[in-house]
């Protein structure tokens, strides 16, 4: 056979191969609202780039009638591409092919891109559309995800992973996204669950839905398992860029830099009045965290769990980082389980990845109450301690309001070694709230006076100009300086800019027992 013979061949193969369960397939996921796995891959990368790697992979497995099945490319595409210019690596799995089933072949393709993501330190998007593992091929597929499981575990801290889940992600499939990074969801599409509706009413007895078992916004809001929703599959690739620009390539990098169109001593006069009078009334935290940022961009991650505690990426002076701010607007602020295991994965997130860490504090304590305590709200508080103490990036905190007790620390305090510790002039920092502090230790004082009202309004005044302030807390250096609020962003650059060059050493072990 003549070479251009041979060409024409391979061309004909290739072209089979992206055509993966036929057109009828296709159509029908289209019908979903979804795209294929190669759309999807073009749309994520920049356009041109992607090269595909082991398109020619077959399965090997013999059961069930299956050495006469022709599944293209083993119902995985995998390859390299870029993102504004950066390597990035992908799997995208291919419902139309076996219904994206993974086999042993399959997963030695994502596998092998896992690998070679390490060795280049490039990040990783998983685009996960399957219906679990290959029955056929019994404990091989049991073992691909074995070994895929054990990848994400290594790569984790080396590489950004994301995980997409557009359609089904059911049973032990789940749990390598769940190894990852970062989580997207696409509502009324996306679907995880260990076990599905059928078995949990066969086992159990309830009825739900799939949707409302595992559907994006269960995931998003309930469970916390997941971290973007969007409302379709163009969105959600958009976002994915959006968020690999925040990110650095590997954890010896650091994140891009962003030429910022933002002045750098912009001062906003509505942070001077932005916190209540009121030491009770709730304001948006949110509006706090944009007005800082460079050009208002703030990306929030996981907006709907745990809302009491924000987290997400800003840029100042064109250079990421990474925010955790109470909300006052959501439980007073408060510290609670949730709140607690998303704020500690957000900071090791960050500090994995080479990410300062900004800490807004208006917090009046850890949530009490008996589910909180059952729940175990001293392990899952402990978690905060733990990965504010453990993170060696810059850290510096800016205490708005409230700062009380164990939550004072947990919030980054100068004790777990916050690098700079702001305060507006509104800061009250203390062991309790004054009028809790005033009721007991003013007590007697108090029951004995003849206008207790009044007696015990003089002793919250006395106990705030006494302890609950900013200027006490500064007279022993536990913060560096109080600011007026309109300057907040100007010092926050200035700080950031001058720890630029932290350099930090833990003692050397194998890891910490980190309280889960």
């Amino acid at each position: 056979m003549s070479t251009s013979k041979k060409i024409e061949e391979l061309n004909a193969l290739k072209e089979k191969v992206k055509m993966g369960g036929g057109e009828k397939r296709i159509e029908k996921q289209h019908k979903k609202g979804k795209y294929t796995a190669r759309e999807r891959i073009n749309k994520l990368l920049d356009e041109g780039s992607f090269v595909e790697l082991d398109t020619f992979v077959e399965h090997r497995c013999t059961n069930f009638g299956m050495e006469n099945k022709k599944m293209p490319g083993e119902g995985v595409v995998t390859g390299y591409g870029t993102v504004d210019g950066r390597l990035i690596y992908v799997f995208a799995q291919d419902f139309t092919v076996i219904g994206g089933s993974l086999g042993e072949m399959h997963a030695a393709k994502i596998c092998k891109v896992q690998e070679m993501a390490m060795k280049t330190g490039a990040p990783l998007v998983g685009i996960n559309d399957s219906g679990g593992a290959r029955i056929q091929e019994g404990v091989d597929a049991l073992s691909g995800y074995g070994n895929i499981f054990y990848n994400n575990t290594i790569a984790s801290g080396v590489i950004p992973q994301i995980s997409v889940i557009m359609g089904p992600c059911a049973g032990g499939a789940v749990y390598s996204p769940a190894l990852t990074d970062f989580i997207f969801m696409v509502d009324n599409t996306s679907k995880m669950f260990i076990t599905g509706p059928q078995v949990i009413k066969t086992v159990t007895g309830e009825e739900v839905s799939a949707e409302e078992l595992g559907g994006a916004m269960t995931h998003n809001n309930t469970s916390g398992v997941a971290h973007f929703i969007n409302e379709n599959e163009e969105d959600t690739l958009e976002n994915i860029k959006n968020l690999l620009s925040f990110l650095p390539s590997n954890n010896l990098e650091e994140a891009p830099v962003f030429n910022p169109e933002d002045d750098i001593n912009r001062m906003n006069e509505e942070l001077n009045s932005i916190v209540p009078d009121n030491a009770n009334k709730p304001y948006d935290m949110k509006e706090v965290i944009e007005i800082l940022a460079d050009n208002n961009n703030f990306l929030e991650v996981q907006p709907y769990y745990a809302q009491n505690i924000i987290t997400g990426f800003i840029r100042l002076n064109g250079r990421s980082v990474g925010v955790i701010a109470n909300q006052p607007r959501v439980l007073a602020g408060c510290l609670d389980i949730n709140a607690s295991d998303k704020a500690s994965r957000f900071i090791r997130t960050c500090d994995s990845f080479n990410i300062p860490l900004l800490s807004l504090v208006d917090v009046p304590g850890f949530l009490p109450g008996t589910d909180q305590e059952y729940g175990g709200i001293i392990r899952h508080g402990a978690k905060m301690l733990y990965a504010y103490s453990e993170a060696t990036v810059p850290k510096v905190t800016v205490i708005l309001r409230k700062a009380y007790g164990g939550a004072y620390i947990a919030m980054c305090s100068r004790h777990l070694k916050s690098d700079l510790v702001l305060a507006w002039p509104t800061a009250e920092i203390a062991v309790m709230g004054p009028q809790g502090a005033a009721n007991i230790i003013f007590r007697k004082e108090i029951e004995k006076s003849d206008d207790p009202l009044e007696t015990k309004t003089e002793k919250i005044n006395e106990y705030k100009d006494t302890v609950a302030n900013p200027y006490v807390a500064a007279s022993r250096g536990y913060v560096d300086d109080v600011i007026k609020p309109l300057e907040t962003r100007p010092r926050l650059i200035s700080a950031f800019d001058m720890l630029s060059s932290k350099r930090e050493n833990l003692p050397s072990k194998k890891h910490g027992n980190l309280p889960l």
